[in-house]
């Protein structure tokens, strides 16, 4: 029998070091996209997909994260007070979130390192793991990003991850899938490797953010040695697992907005300005007049 994924793992505990200064302060994961930090994007897409607890891997400085997420009646209260609605709203948006939960990673060893943090959390049963510095959106009537795996994952079994196609060029910074297509847009995994060479890669599928995963990926991690960066890569660890376990990539309906970057950062801003109906406009009148001055 398939168990259904309940609970996903949101890694939130990097320095964030290609945005210092600011990340010396500001967690990376709080930057915000518009009017929302970037991880609330994160939850708010896990909550969407049917996830019903949230667990934050998170390192001691980044109580910001916490803070975000903690109601604050104090504030609640005084909106109210000055009939401020919109914006009261969406601060009680935030309460109605599903529960979240905090684990500290005591030092930064990789993700693979901080995904073994959520191990007593998560149990025996699989889960969703979204990057916290990452935005999946998906194409417009299509389910979200996680919600995708997770129907894959309910259909077949086994741990399944999304997949964008990237140019030659940029393999050697992703985890690169090949395999088989089992359906339109589900392949499964035969050759699965963490930032190959060009020459090396099996394709140029590579792994966007997002992961339902088995919970034996624990005793692979267990097992794995420290890979590229003398990290402990989660990749690696899969790439074990799937000799044993069905391994699935969805080529999803959507597109990633890595936040992990500056010119990407300033990017996904005005991608996701130009979505909103309060902005749209005028925001399309201020590129266009950037554009001819």
């Amino acid at each position: 029998m398939i168990k259904p994924v309940r609970k996903a793992v949101i890694p939130a505990a990097g320095f964030g070091t290609r945005f210092l200064p600011i990340a010396k302060a500001v967690p990376k994961e709080m930057l915000p996209i518009v009017d929302k930090p970037v991880i609330q994007y994160v939850v708010e897409e896990a909550a969407a997909s049917g996830i019903t607890e949230i667990i934050i891997i998170v390192s001691d400085s980044k109580r910001a994260i916490r803070e975000h997420f903690a109601a604050n009646e104090k504030l609640e209260a005084e909106l109210a007070a000055k009939n401020k609605t919109d914006a009261l709203e969406e601060l009680l948006k935030l309460n109605r979130l599903p529960r979240i939960t905090y684990i500290v990673q005591p030092k930064m060893g990789g993700l693979g390192d901080a995904v073994r943090c959520a191990r007593e959390a998560v149990g025996d049963e699989p889960f969703a793991v979204l990057l916290g510095d990452a935005l999946v959106s998906a194409s417009e009537g299509a389910k979200p990003v996680t919600r995708q795996l997770m129907d894959v994952h309910e259909k077949h079994g086994g741990s399944v991850v999304a997949l964008e196609e990237v140019p030659l060029e940029k393999v050697c910074r992703y985890g690169i899938m090949g395999g088989a297509d089992i359906e339109p847009g589900v392949i499964r995994a035969e050759k699965f490797i963490e930032k190959p060479r060009p020459e090396e890669a099996p394709s140029r599928l590579a792994v966007s953010a997002r992961y339902i995963l088995s919970p034996s990926i624990f005793e692979e991690l267990d097992r794995t040695p420290p890979g590229k960066g003398g990290e402990l890569q989660l990749t690696d660890a899969m790439a074990s697992l799937m000799k044993r376990e069905l391994l699935f990539g969805v080529k999803y309906a959507g597109r990633r907005h890595d936040i992990g970057n500056k010119i990407d950062f300033v990017k996904a801003n005005v991608a996701f300005a130009l979505q909103r109906e309060d902005m749209r406009v005028e925001m399309g009148k201020y590129l266009q007049g950037l554009l001819t001055s």
